[in-house]
């Protein structure tokens, strides 16, 4: 089992560490089953794939805390005793930094990635589903305007989104090292901006969609989330989604973080 370390911030938190090397682990943290109102509402400056806003309940699950650094990546990419589909480049980003995250790498990449620290473990890591990525990144924030209906805010600090609470809008030209600013409530940094994080899901154009398709089809574009360094603010919203081709891995701002755990329940 990995270790169980009580961390208080400004909750107290269970984080998980998956050790890969005596020097090298990666972090998770016990996300707390509940339900949220997934999706933007007609306040919210938003597109349209964001609707309708839904109920979603999830059981509990444990994600990492930062995105898959250069470093983690580098290491499993290099075991190749444990590769299950397909070769990684062990350093494939374009802004190089140890503890940067990892970019450049397609969303067949990070799955293989996950298998791959599955095989290691001897536990079940994968991709996050969007509703356990947007249930994560919101940490259980709290409507505003309740007399006018439920609104939430976009981001998990707030309504609006500065230069010193994320890294994106090309402010910084470059990524930057994971856990340089606030962690939301739940312990996750950089849920908004540095690189989108590429989810589990199929890519579907709205929520109706997706409640039709009612399983994974294995579709060639994928969802991500959260924006990156380059991004504007109204892309880094946490009800954002955007489709991207799952080959590509050419890009440097496509980065991942896993999960640990149980999926969905709409």
């Amino acid at each position: 089992m990995p270790t169980i370390i009580i961390q208080k911030t400004q909750k107290r938190l269970l984080i998980y560490r998956e050790k890969l090397t005596d020097d090298l682990d990666i972090e998770l943290v016990k996300i707390p089953s509940g339900t949220f109102t997934m999706g933007s509402s007609e306040q919210e400056s938003s597109d349209k794939s964001e609707k309708p806003q839904h109920n979603v309940t999830l059981k509990n699950f444990l994600m990492g805390i930062y995105p898959i650094t250069q470093a983690q990546w580098l290491y499993i990419a290099q075991r190749e005793d444990l590769k299950v589909e397909q070769d990684l480049n062990p350093e494939p980003s374009h802004f190089k930094g140890s503890t940067n995250p990892v970019e450049m790498v397609s969303w067949l990449d990070a799955v293989e990635f996950c298998q791959r620290l599955s095989k290691l473990s001897k536990r079940k890591y994968r991709l996050p589903t969007e509703a356990e990525w947007e249930y994560a990144c919101r940490a259980q924030t709290k409507p505003l305007n309740l007399h006018k209906g439920e609104t939430y805010p976009p981001y998990h600090f707030g309504e609006i989104l500065t230069p010193d609470l994320a890294n994106y809008n090309e402010n910084l030209k470059k990524t930057t090292p994971v856990g340089q600013f606030y962690a939301n409530d739940f312990g996750l940094y950089d849920m908004h901006g540095n690189v989108w994080e590429w989810c589990q899901d199929d890519w579907r154009e709205n929520y109706e969609e997706i409640k039709k398709s009612k399983k994974q089809q294995n579709q060639a574009y994928k969802a991500l989330r959260g924006g990156s360094w380059f991004s504007n603010p109204f892309n880094c919203r946490s009800a954002y989604r955007s489709p991207y081709d799952r080959r590509v891995n050419d890009c440097n701002d496509l980065g991942f973080r896993v999960v640990c755990g149980a999926g969905r329940t709409l």
